[in-house]
């Protein structure tokens, strides 16, 4: 595991700290780079992702600014020599320590809001059961950017609400439509929830791939196996085309996370 973020993104990372540093002045506490720029690499279409704490509310110039100058810093997937896909999640630190569940998020910026953000739509502050999964990431593996580090920051997740938060993640894919355009994605967070549930460690989209794959029966594998080689950059994405193939590998492996979960409720918190 890395200790220092990767050289090819140094760059980018100093015009995005940039651009928080100036739009949140004065309310700036920490910057954390976590995911697979610090822990399994960086692959062809891995975004970076940035978790941002604050101490205030963002007034609503704030957050249009902020957003508004996030896109300049930031591409979609294979669009730009310069600059990869940003994912900025913003929290205040006294909404998340104490923990409760489920937490409030601040902000959150993406790609897949470019077209919103461009309209000058902005999601306003929403609860989110996923920065139960997003805490204990940064926690277990973060480079500090600004701020203290990421495990003297905030409390420990307890488990039994990092396993809600899988099972709530894997609730929201039900039909088709759910995962539709995103299938690549969908597939191989399923098998690092799987993974999660299983032994309550986190590990990037290939390694649960592999673990995954090791497990299922051998009708939903080439599915699997299918989005991990994507992912490393070794395949053209055609899950688009395999509908009833996906379909079928997401039922199938939804009902065993969610039966991993009740067999794992009141063990005793995860922490690093």
């Amino acid at each position: 595991m890395n200790t220092l973020p990767p050289v090819e993104i140094t760059q980018q990372l100093s015009n995005t700290r940039a651009v928080l540093e100036r739009n949140l002045a004065g309310t700036l506490q920490a910057i954390h780079l976590f995911g697979s720029a610090v822990d399994g690499g960086l692959k062809p279409h891995s975004d970076i992702d940035l978790l941002v704490t604050v101490s205030d509310r963002l007034a609503g110039s704030v957050r249009h600014s902020l957003m508004t100058d996030l896109l300049s810093v930031s591409a979609w997937p294979g669009t730009s020599a310069s600059y990869r896909p940003l994912e900025v999640t913003i929290v205040i630190r006294e909404e998340v320590v104490p923990w409760r569940y489920p937490p409030l998020r601040e902000l959150q910026f993406g790609e897949w809001l470019r077209e919103e953000l461009r309209v000058g739509s902005i999601q306003p502050a929403m609860l989110d059961h996923d920065l139960a999964i997003l805490l204990t990431k940064a926690r277990q593996h973060s480079v500090c950017l600004v701020g203290a580090p990421a495990a003297e920051l905030f409390d420990p997740v307890p488990k039994d609400d990092f396993l809600k938060a899988l099972s709530d993640t894997t609730a929201q894919w039900n039909k088709k439509s759910d995962w539709q355009g995103d299938e690549r994605n969908v597939v191989l967070a399923l098998a690092r929830i799987w993974f999660s549930v299983s032994t309550g460690g986190i590990v990037s989209k290939d390694i649960a791939a592999t673990w995954t794959l090791e497990r299922l029966p051998d009708e939903y594998r080439p599915v699997l196996a299918r989005a991990q080689a994507v992912y490393l950059g070794n395949a053209v994405d055609d899950l688009a085309d395999r509908t009833e193939q996906v379909a079928a590998f997401v039922r199938y492996i939804k009902v065993v996370i969610e039966s991993a979960c009740s067999m794992r409720k009141g063990e005793t918190a995860i922490d690093v």
